[in-house]
């Protein structure tokens, strides 16, 4: 088996987590190859979620895998290119939110309980999914990140101060 390789994961204050992402264009081999890569990451980081920019890429691109191994439930990963939520339940839901791009850093954040997302998978087919529970917010996590917003945005400024002052601290020390 080939080794794929293992990206880089850009880390706030990094410019790049900010931009907006542009569509991808083309759906090649470079894409399939860029979708193994991230998982690859992802995984290892070890992480729910990863978006394109995270790992350097302004592309509309992302993947996400909200199964369990430790109890026993197999990989379900999910790859999203030009994703597009379509729509949003109106009832939210609270969960503790972290980023591989903002390590060991969590916070509470209310997004909708329920969203639909359009998509191409890497085979350039277009598909729908229905997303609720701990899917529905990485996807929209993520989704985000491809807007260039990261989850403390979501935060009262006191909390996402502290949050950054934290990190800056940690990769001072590190």
């Amino acid at each position: 088996m080939v080794r794929m390789s293992l990206l880089d994961i850009r880390i706030v204050p990094d410019p790049v987590l900010r931009e907006m992402c542009s569509p991808v264009a083309l759906l090649d081999a470079r894409v399939k190859k860029m979708a193994e890569d991230m998982l690859e990451t992802m995984y290892t980081a070890p992480g729910i979620g990863l978006a394109a920019p995270q790992v350097g890429i302004l592309e509309r691109m992302l993947v996400v895998d909200v199964s369990n191994p430790d109890d026993g439930e197999d990989k379900k990963p999910y790859c999203l290119i030009n994703p597009e939520i379509i729509w949003k339940s109106e009832a939210t839901s609270v969960y503790r939110e972290g980023c591989l791009s903002i390590p060991d850093q969590y916070a509470d954040v209310t997004r909708p309980a329920e969203v639909r997302v359009k998509f191409q998978n890497p085979t350039g087919s277009f598909e729908e999914m229905h997303a609720t529970g701990l899917l529905a917010t990485c996807v929209q996590h993520e989704i985000d990140l491809l807007n260039g917003v990261l989850f403390i945005d979501y935060l009262s400024r006191l909390k996402r101060d502290m949050i950054l002052r934290k990190l800056s601290k940690q990769q001072r020390e590190g």
